[in-house]
């Protein structure tokens, strides 16, 4: 038995959809063919400018707003800061937690428009129970939809004969996911596209659960369905703290839009890549969807979407380097700006991209630099969003973390830059101002006193 065949009855007996193995057969497809999904810097052209999203005027009406729905991907575990449960349950500002803040966001724009606005989840076998039991206490968010849907997973390939890995010592980690590109694949495979669209939803705001500052912005969907788009993604401008993510350009040939991630760049090219003078603009994840486009353009490709393919190379086990070499089969959903035709890229402000992935994030988005409107929105309180680099040896896990600032975070308005280099646990009302570099080369835990000022 073959690798693609051995990878299809493996997911078969999984029960997973077809759709799906579809999906999964295209790119095993490809990477047999000796595709790498890579993007050379050759092929592309940088961006010079977008519309942009602040000199929108026309806001969207209540009708409009009434035919689009929020949807956030929530399938991950926080496990990078040591988490067990879903990222989404994480408490991130005054006392409440990601879902709670997004319901917030929601009900807000709900209450000033009269419109239905259901919100739906992308969850993981992993992060459903648990994310819908916390809902519970949200009983007005139950409309005419289920409130989620399941990703897909796929098998991991040994990298060396592409044939399903098997590891009896933990059968989950024979599989992944397949990407925040999969969201494509699992809304028709589970029925919510059709459902959506029998129910009057015809577009879609969607971001990841842990980004707070994505929240529906009624003038840019006006433009988005004035503009009769099929996709649109929201791009910022680039710092250097976003040097390393993917970007939008066009493509040399034929002009069209394109996403190029860091795994789809040759090494030759890493240093364009990253780049801010030369590719200005990087992908939010924050996406507008057409819902009648994606289902027109999956029925014209027999369920298969087409996103650029990404191979993802990895050890069977994330946590053992001598475990088995191993490749995942990847998309990204923001790729989706290449597959249709007319897609289009909006410039927005930094704002709209406060996403949490290390405890540093955390952070700076529990400090005074961020306050939490009425209404759930996140906004920045600082002249510019501060920089915080914490020692991963003492403060990447969660517990660590809250452990060290037991007393709440140090304030951060008036600062640019934190960094926490060794075991340092600190007090209650610290200030920090400007740029601030703290160093504990000892064995014994530093502390910093309450109400100590810190300046460089």
């Amino acid at each position: 038995m073959d690798g693609l065949e051995a990878s299809v009855q493996k997911m078969r007996e999984e029960g997973i959809a077809g759709p799906a193995i579809d999906a999964f057969t295209h790119y095993y497809q490809l990477l047999s063919e000796g595709q790498s999904g890579m993007l050379a810097e050759s092929d592309i052209e940088p961006i010079e400018d977008l519309p942009d999203a602040e000199e929108l005027t026309e806001v969207a009406d209540p009708q409009l707003l009434d035919r689009v729905v929020v949807l956030k991907l929530n399938g991950g575990l926080g496990t990078s800061m040591g988490m067990t449960g879903p990222k989404s349950l994480l408490e991130v500002k005054d006392g409440l937690t990601f879902l709670d803040v997004i319901v917030r966001q929601l009900i807000d724009v709900r209450r000033q428009s009269g419109a239905r606005l259901p919100l739906v989840l992308m969850n993981s076998f992993a992060t459903r129970e648990a994310s819908l039991c916390a809902l519970e206490q949200w009983p007005e968010l139950k409309r005419d939809v289920p409130l989620d849907f399941i990703q897909g997973k796929v098998p991991k390939l040994l990298a060396d004969d592409l044939t399903p890995v098997k590891w009896p010592d933990d059968p989950a980690l024979e599989w992944a996911p397949p990407g925040h590109g999969d969201l494509y694949t699992s809304l028709i495979s589970s029925g919510m596209l059709d459902d959506l669209l029998d129910h009057g939803y015809e577009y879609a705001f969607v971001s990841n659960v842990d980004n707070l500052g994505a929240v529906l912005e009624p003038r840019i969907l006006a433009w988005f369905a004035g503009q009769r788009l099929p996709f649109a993604l929201e791009a910022p401008d680039r710092t250097e703290a976003d040097r390393k993510g993917g970007h939008p350009a066009r493509l040399r040939e034929g002009g069209g839009l394109v996403l190029r991630e860091k795994a789809q760049t040759p090494d030759e090219d890493l240093e364009a890549l990253q780049d801010t003078g030369r590719h200005r603009y990087f992908n939010a994840n924050n996406l507008w969807l057409n819902l009648s486009s994606l289902r027109d353009r999956l029925r014209e490709r027999d369920g298969v979407l087409g996103l650029p393919m990404i191979v993802n190379r990895k050890t069977v086990d994330p946590g053992d380097a001598s475990s088995p070499e191993v490749i995942q089969l990847e998309t990204a959903m923001g790729a989706a700006v290449g597959v249709f035709e007319g897609s289009a890229a909006i410039r927005v402000r930094r704002e709209r991209f406060t996403p949490v992935k290390t405890t540093s994030d955390l952070l700076v988005l529990r400090s005074d630099a961020y306050e939490l409107g009425d209404g759930g929105q996140v906004e920045l309180a600082a002249d510019e969003v501060p920089l915080a680099d914490l020692d991963p040896d003492f403060f990447k896990l969660l517990r660590d973390f809250d452990a060290r600032f037991a007393h709440g975070p140090p304030s951060l308005i008036g600062a640019r830059r934190l960094e926490v280099r060794g075991d340092v646990a600190f007090g209650r009302d610290v200030t920090v101002r400007g740029e601030v570099v703290v160093k504990n080369e000892g064995r014994e835990q530093k502390w910093i006193e309450d109400e100590t000022v810190l300046e460089g």
